[in-house]
């Protein structure tokens, strides 16, 4: 087996040296196996850094048995970024080319890892969920134990060597007053959802869809059945009834694939009260407005668009993708059976997230969606009132100045 070099990080060259030399032992004892136990592991890499060299000071070798370990069991120099709660996002653009998104600002590290070492490294996170990434499958979306999303792309795909970027998903709730909304615009989303509303969240790349449909769930019922999908799992609720659906994308040999709209299908099956579609980007959309409209009211997705007009005429679009035969007027009438309101959140300068709309969707199919909620004057704005009542009759009564009562 050949041993990796491992990045000097905020290490002299001694330290990485003698790392090296450890690693090397290590592998010779065949100490690097998935089998091993991680307290048996962290003892054995203490005695080999002892003998190598026997007068290490204590905070020193606990300095490298951490990093020896994150090499054998983690992500090496990846590791420490994907420890650091301020870092949102990892990017290697090749050999040599790293960068992190930090509290919204782009910033460039030092990580020298070569082609071979990142494909590793990705290998290290696939193979265990059954995925592969080579020459024939040069391209993987796959999750990490914490939930962060990782996805790479190498040669001849990727141009100048192995591209890999980790979105990362925090164990941390984020409130849904993080994202800007004033107190009553809060509790109109608060009782959206408790009432039962179908709530759409639009935005787009990394404007935090994911994170605010988390923070829109905590207003959903303790007792709800809830059954999320998801094509890579991110999604994390507090609730104590939650059923959890990945899909599976196929094999080498094209064998094997379970598609958004597979799960869609299944999730019917198992008595849900709500369902949680991470995000609508297919034919799945069909599905799951047929899904809305038989009964599973308060269910939540998020779509990529740019606004809330945006996002219903690109769902239906995405429900002629399903070659249904259906007419774009009875698409939209399904639409404005199924929801109720769509939530725009936008990423603004320094990275801030924030929602900047809240649109009820229209009734009739003759107009989209009509505005609630609009970002004006520094905040969130109440600019109409809404029309649908709670589809739910076991909801908190709303607040009477929603409605112009």
């Amino acid at each position: 087996m050949t041993v990796l070099p491992l990045a000097r990080g905020d290490a002299d060259a001694r330290d990485a040296a003698l790392v090296q030399r450890v690693h090397r032992r290590l592998v010779a004892e065949g100490g690097d196996e998935p089998s091993f136990d991680l307290a048996s592991l962290r003892a054995r890499l203490g005695d080999l850094l002892r003998i190598e060299e026997p007068l290490l000071a204590p905070v020193r070798l606990d300095r490298l048995v951490d990093r020896l370990t994150d090499e054998v069991v983690g992500l090496g120099p990846l590791e420490p970024l994907l420890a650091d709660p301020l870092v949102t996002e990892v990017m290697l653009n090749g050999p040599g080319r790293a960068y992190v998104e930090r509290e919204g600002r782009l910033e460039q590290v030092a990580l020298p890892l070569d082609a071979d070492r990142i494909v590793r490294l990705v290998e290290r996170v696939v193979a265990p969920l059954g995925l592969r990434l080579d020459r024939a499958s040069p391209m993987v979306d796959a999750r990490l134990p914490d939930g962060s999303r990782l996805h790479a792309v190498i040669p001849p795909l990727a141009i100048d060597g192995p591209y890999v970027t980790i979105r990362r998903f925090g164990a941390r709730a984020i409130p849904l007053d993080a994202f800007g909304l004033g107190p009553d615009a809060a509790a109109f989303l608060g009782w959206a959802v408790d009432s039962g509303w179908n709530v759409l969240v639009a935005g787009g790349t990394s404007a935090g869809k994911t994170t605010l449909l988390n923070a829109l769930s905590g207003a959903i019922p303790a007792a709800a059945r809830i059954v999320t999908i998801e094509e890579t799992a991110e999604l994390r609720l507090a609730q104590p009834h939650v059923v959890r659906l990945e899909a599976r994308p196929a094999n080498a040999e094209g064998a094997g694939g379970v598609s958004v709209r597979d799960l869609v299908r299944a999730a019917l099956r198992m008595r849900p009260d709500r369902l949680v579609v991470g995000e609508v980007r297919g034919p799945e959309a069909l599905d799951m407005l047929q899904a809305l409209n038989t009964g599973h009211d308060g269910s939540m997705s998020t779509i990529h668009a740019n606004g809330a007009a945006d996002a219903l005429a690109r769902l239906e679009t995405l429900v002629l993708l399903a070659d249904s035969g259906l007419p774009l007027g009875a698409v939209r009438a399904q639409v404005a059976a199924s929801l109720d309101a769509v939530v725009f959140v936008a990423r603004r300068a320094g990275g801030v997230r924030r929602v900047e709309a809240i649109s009820e969707v229209a009734e009739t199919p003759d107009e989209l969606a009509r505005s609630l909620f609009t970002w004006q004057s520094g905040g969130l704005r109440s600019v109409g009132a809404p029309r649908r009542v709670a589809r739910r009759p076991d909801a908190v009564p709303a607040d009477p100045r929603w409605f112009g009562c």
